[in-house]
């Protein structure tokens, strides 16, 4: 009996191995440009004659990229890749996450020091006068209460590098912010203000260097608040 079971176990193990093969050589369609957001693959009967696989195995390997929202199944027209990357791989990393907020910060700060620099170069007058809008809406705040103007400030950066290819992750950026902000005891509202006017004023100058500076004294604030308190 137990032959029998490793033989089954090792040839799940195998299947997946195999499935994720295939989900990769599906993704590298994209990545070599022999295929583009929002084309469709090639039938069925032509991918498992291209990757060398059986029919559960491809099945098995579309099922979980469309799970994970890089392809999309059209009933009786096929399965194409989708327009724009989905945000659920990252948002599913970030609950797997969810008692690690030290992980969370680390992310955050990786992402986000990264766009701010992009934002630096991309930024239009529109979003530069939002920005300006939430700094003043939180330093004329009567309370502590400026959750939503502080989400508000750090969308505008992410929404203004417009990429598509970062979509996904820029709204995890927002998921990790609001896990970060409920971890936050205690607000000290002139410091944020400042912090954010410091940033904004390095987007209104165009300087990467400057506004990275920024960014990553705010959110090593934001970091050391948050650990301290743990």
């Amino acid at each position: 009996m137990r032959d029998f079971e490793a033989n089954l176990i090792d040839k799940k193990v195998k299947r997946t191995t195999l499935a994720q093969h295939v989900e990769e050589s599906i993704v590298d369609l994209l990545m070599t440009n022999k295929l583009k957001p929002g084309d469709k693959l090639p039938p069925e009967m032509e991918l498992i004659d291209m990757l060398g696989v059986s029919r559960p195995v491809l099945r098995e390997a579309i099922t979980s990229l469309e799970s994970l929202g890089i392809v999309k199944r059209k009933t009786r027209d096929g399965t194409y890749f989708t327009e724009r990357i989905s945000s659920k791989p990252f948002k599913t990393m970030l609950s797997l996450m969810n008692d690690n907020i030290e992980g969370i910060i680390e992310a955050r700060m990786t992402l986000e020091l990264g766009l701010v620099t992009l934002a630096a170069e991309k930024i239009t007058d529109e979003q530069l006068e939002a920005l300006h809008e939430t700094i003043v809406a939180i330093e004329t705040k009567e309370d502590n209460d400026y959750g939503r103007y502080d989400l508000e400030f750090h969308h505008i950066i992410a929404s203004s590098v417009d990429n598509p290819i970062m979509q996904g992750m820029m709204d995890s950026l927002l998921l990790a912010h609001e896990k970060v902000n409920k971890q936050i005891q205690y607000r000290e509202k002139e410091k944020t203000a400042a912090h954010h006017r410091a940033i904004y004023n390095g987007l209104k100058e165009r300087n990467p260097q400057v506004t990275f500076e920024a960014m990553y004294r705010h959110l090593t604030f934001v970091r050391d608040k948050v650990l301290n308190q743990q």
